[in-house]
């Protein structure tokens, strides 16, 4: 039985408690390292750090909060055809050594094709997922070889690379996936260490890594392959205050804001789920809350409630095999704090041995 591992979630567009209304907390050195302090003093495992066109370089905060934190691994996002894979492995490869091995890959083609447009990536979906696979191999090829590398694809050919230094992880750092597309799951099942999906109902959760796991086999990789949850938390003593929070979090929120979340990541096939279970009604479950998928693109299924209930509900994923959750909550660094001092206590009651101190 995997070990369960908590990550949270770095705001590097600038933290808010209003999505209507302009952010409260700017992005900055400061904010980005009280977050992390937060949440590494909370024991959380590893920090999401985002990227986008609104968010700041993911690398170079990764780089900067390697040096603020002791413990904290960074799973920094890598998307295809952005980077040269020679470079991209040896960018990785000198993070995981400077850190003492606390980096980790994760892994996008791209939530809207409009950003990428934008950014001048002119390959479309399909391609994306081409590249990354092709990227993907390349780096693994590089990390793990005695010597030179040549390697012939459709969007790569190298010649006798050689590469200094090799990550000091063995074999090489881990690989997440998020994505809710067949070529997403083909790709999670071939290369990622952990599949993390969107918030969905547990059946459907569970019916998903069912399916993940033959893809897996056919790898042979079906024992590798662990699973995840990517959700945001609301947390309070009383139920009540959770849900009035809540509803703060989407009260100022404009039919513009709700139909630019709707189109301008149309897409991608995880927020489509999204936004299908979002029309679907306000609850999935008793404490998972749709309403914030109206505010923000992503990974926008909220857990609410109060300790105990938001324990149960993590609980019901672990129960079907989720190992590891990425979270994150309003304010960051204060909500990492609670989920600290009220969750976290009794998910360790009820999985002895399968946390860390």
């Amino acid at each position: 039985m995997r070990k369960l591992e908590f990550g949270w979630f770095l705001p590097t567009r600038g933290d808010t408690d209003d999505y209507g209304e302009p952010l409260k907390v700017a992005a900055s050195f400061d904010m980005f390292r009280r977050v992390t302090a937060a949440a590494e003093a909370a024991g959380f495992e590893y920090m999401l750090v985002p990227v986008g066109h609104q968010c700041w370089d993911a690398w170079m905060t990764s780089a900067l909060m390697i040096g603020a934190t002791r413990s904290m691994r960074m799973l920094v996002a890598a998307r295809p055809s952005y980077i040269n894979p020679v470079l991209l492995a040896k960018m990785i490869a000198t993070c995981d050594q400077l850190s003492g091995g606390r980096i980790s890959v994760n892994l996008i083609a791209g939530q809207s094709e409009q950003e990428n447009i934008a950014e001048g990536v002119r390959w479309n979906k399909e391609q994306r997922y081409e590249i990354m696979d092709e990227e993907v191999t390349i780096l693994k090829a590089l990390w793990t070889s005695q010597g030179t590398t040549d390697h012939t694809g459709k969007y790569y050919t190298l010649k006798q690379a050689e590469l200094t230094p090799k990550p000091l992880q063995k074999p090489y750092p881990k690989f997440y996936l998020g994505g809710g597309s067949g070529q997403a799951w083909e790709l999670s099942a071939k290369h990622s260490d952990v599949h993390l999906f969107w918030g969905d109902t547990v059946a459907q959760v569970a019916g998903n890594m069912k399916v993940l796991r033959g893809m897996a086999a056919k790898y042979g990789r079906e024992k590798d392959l662990g699973f995840g949850m990517r959700l945001q938390i609301v947390c309070r003593e009383k139920e009540s205050d959770a849900w009035a929070f809540a509803d703060g979090l989407i009260r100022n929120v404009t039919k513009e804001r709700q139909e630019y979340i709707r189109t301008y990541y149309a897409g991608s096939a995880a927020n489509q789920r999204v936004q299908e279970l979002a029309r679907q009604g306000d609850l999935i479950a008793p404490h998972l809350w749709t309403g914030l998928t109206k505010a923000r693109p992503g990974a926008g299924i909220v857990i609410v409630g109060n300790p105990e209930q938001c324990a149960n509900t993590l609980q019901e994923f672990i129960d079907i095999g989720c190992h590891s959750f990425c979270l994150s909550g309003y304010l960051h660094d204060e909500e990492c704090e609670r989920f600290h001092r009220l969750v976290r206590p009794i998910l360790a009651d009820r999985n002895p041995g399968r946390m860390s101190v």
